[in-house]
């Protein structure tokens, strides 16, 4: 059984989690923390996470990024793992989460989706085999019309897994309407769509001559990272500290 912290417990993600885990024997959730406690939950829920005092095995964090260095010295100073599912960190606060990596064991990822992990490795596979064979790479997304961002950090993740194996010999495209030429051998083309309600599709395009291999991958629901957060903190219980990644999670 692992016993869970949540913070950021009564957001939208917060609760998806605390459905899912009512569903799963391996896992409970002691406690929450959230700045506003007004939910009826099944687990005490403190607004400072450090009057939090209830005993646990893993948190997931699925907070803002505001106040993020609280959380990992609270992790630290009880040598918890951590599980952290917030975005939009700045530079600062991506190098205090890998800072607390060397005490304890900390889990981040662009995207927590089991499938999206998949779909990491598949490309990387897919690339060796076909970019030196005359396959351009092209990645498009598409999310809800309310997503600041673009691209999505899935998509550069998806760019980066590729780039990776080839000592980053590709240059990222991602706007072709101001250069009228022929595309380069070296591109790597990244395309984003914004519209309704959309939650997140992902497309990796190889295209060669006379073919075209498409893997693709489609969240119907935002619940599939709230499910990839619970198997990240199974995994994360009684690990060493490092920093980890759901591309561990997969292996």
């Amino acid at each position: 059984m692992v016993k869970i912290i949540i913070t950021g417990c009564n957001g939208r993600m917060g609760q998806m989690i605390t459905d899912i885990v009512k569903e799963d024997e391996d896992a409970a959730i002691v406690a929450g923390v959230d700045i506003v406690n007004n939910r009826d939950n099944d687990y005490p829920v403190f607004t400072d996470i450090s009057d939090c005092d209830i005993p646990a095995d893993v948190i997931i964090d699925v907070s803002s990024a505001n106040g993020i260095e609280e959380r990992m010295d609270y992790a630290v100073d009880r040598h918890m793992p951590v599980v952290v599912c917030s975005t939009g960190l700045s530079e600062s606060q991506s190098a205090c989460v890998k800072e607390a990596g060397r005490k304890v064991a900390v889990l981040k990822s662009a995207n927590m989706s089991l499938g999206i992990n998949l779909l990491m490795k598949l490309v990387k596979e897919a690339a060796k085999k076909l970019a030196d064979n005359g396959f351009d790479i092209e990645i498009v997304e598409k999310h809800h019309n309310q997503k600041l961002d673009a691209p999505s950090g899935t998509a550069l993740a998806l760019a980066d897994s590729i780039n990776e194996e080839f000592g980053d010999r590709y240059e990222y495209v991602y706007d072709r309407s101001q250069a009228r030429k022929k595309r380069g051998k070296e591109e790597l083309g990244i395309s984003a769509v914004r519209g309704g309600t959309i939650v997140g599709i992902h497309d990796v395009i190889f295209a060669g001559t006379d073919e075209v291999i498409t893997l693709s991958h489609t969240a119907y629901s935002r619940a599939v990272f709230a499910k990839g957060s619970v198997v990240a903190a199974k995994f994360l219980k009684d690990k060493d500290a490092g920093y980890y990644s759901m591309a561990d999670v997969m292996v």
